[in-house]
């Protein structure tokens, strides 16, 4: 029945709304302001200046210029009760003494749908419904809807405090017929001022991301700015990391947003907030809580083995009232720490 319901709005929005126009997509690249990462999302999404892994492609592609060996990480996320898959995976080669590259694929769908379109065709001359009075079920197909997005990074790093990356991405939307490609660009710096304190700035769909429709509809995803900030202090035999993040976004979301403020010369913007805190023991394992941009607790753990990390994290959306059920996100880290690889 979920899915029944989700194919007859999706599909009305498209047969409807895809004309031949061009728009500001409100929401349009919501599928990937979702965040990736097991870690991350035990924090709230307080990520851009704590990122040190290969999903720093996606939370701030300067990142990637801490990352000395090459590292590889899968994500898998289920939310709504199972009815959405969220899966993410990237590695991350080290390029040079202070450069690095990446590759990293997302996708958010949901597969199995029911399309009953064809269920109702008059083919009898009796209506909607078929010689015993009832809906052709033999009619009903079944398709996916799924958004995906591939990211090709670079991350440089010109001196100990200092670093700037930015990704190429390619945007894919399938649903149904209708199908949509675009291309976006995110550009990132990172700046240590202290050894402990990091800020980060990543700066995505920069130039305005273009989403084109088969229909002739063009949507246009507008730029999102993160900043970002963690400091390290250690107590209690290991290390806590307070992260606080704000994303600012230029889609009139008003009251949607925790915050909705006019700038001068830019004009509308909404602000969101993410909260963090992690408490690392002795590089063994790792307790995170977070407040994330709907006003909802996150909490994680982290499991540091030799070469792999195991990450795991649970939110819960709704409350009694309006359930959306939990999320549960595992995440594993690879690193490849063999000496050929270490930088210089």
């Amino acid at each position: 029945m979920k899915k029944l319901l989700i194919a007859i709005g999706a599909l009305s929005c498209c047969t409807v709304g895809l004309s031949a126009q061009t728009v500001i997509g409100k929401y349009a690249g919501e599928f990937m302001a979702i965040g990736v990462g097991g870690r991350a999302l035990g924090m709230g999404g307080a990520h851009a200046a704590l990122a040190n892994d290969a999903t720093a492609a996606y939370w701030n592609p300067a990142a990637l210029s801490r990352i000395d060996y090459p590292d590889i990480v899968g994500m898998h996320d289920e939310r709504f009760g199972g009815l959405v898959n969220y899966d993410f995976a990237s590695v991350a080669l080290p390029y040079g003494p202070d450069a690095t590259v990446a590759l990293s694929v997302l996708r958010l769908g949901v597969d199995g749908i029911p399309d009953t379109r064809n269920a109702w065709v008059d083919v009898n001359g009796n209506g909607l419904f078929d010689d015993n009075n009832r809906p052709d079920y033999g009619s009903i197909t079944y398709f996916n809807a799924s958004d995906w997005a591939i990211y090709l990074s670079y991350a440089k790093r010109d001196d100990a405090t200092f670093a700037y990356g930015a990704n190429v991405k390619i945007i894919r939307r399938d649903l149904a017929e209708f199908g949509a490609t675009g291309i976006g660009f995110d550009v990132g710096v990172l700046y240590s001022p202290l050894e402990n304190l990091s800020i980060a700035l990543n700066a995505q769909d920069i130039t305005t991301t273009f989403v084109a429709w088969n229909t002739g509809r063009t949507e246009l995803i507008t730029p999102t700015l993160k900043f970002g900030s963690v400091y390290f202090f250690e107590m209690w035999g290991g290390r806590f990391a307070p992260a606080f993040d704000v994303d600012v976004r230029f889609e009139h979301r008003r009251y949607a947003s925790v915050a909705y403020i006019k700038l001068p010369y830019v004009g509308a913007a909404s602000l969101d907030p993410h909260l963090g805190l992690e408490f690392d023991f002795r590089k063994i394992v790792a307790l995170r809580v977070g407040y994330n941009d709907i006003k909802q607790i996150t909490l994680g753990v982290g499991l540091h083995l030799r070469k792999l990390d195991v990450d795991y994290s649970f939110a819960r959306f709704g409350s009694t009232v309006n359930d959306l059920g939990e999320t549960h996100r595992i995440s594993l880290r690879l690193m490849l720490q063999e000496e050929r690889f270490a930088r210089e």
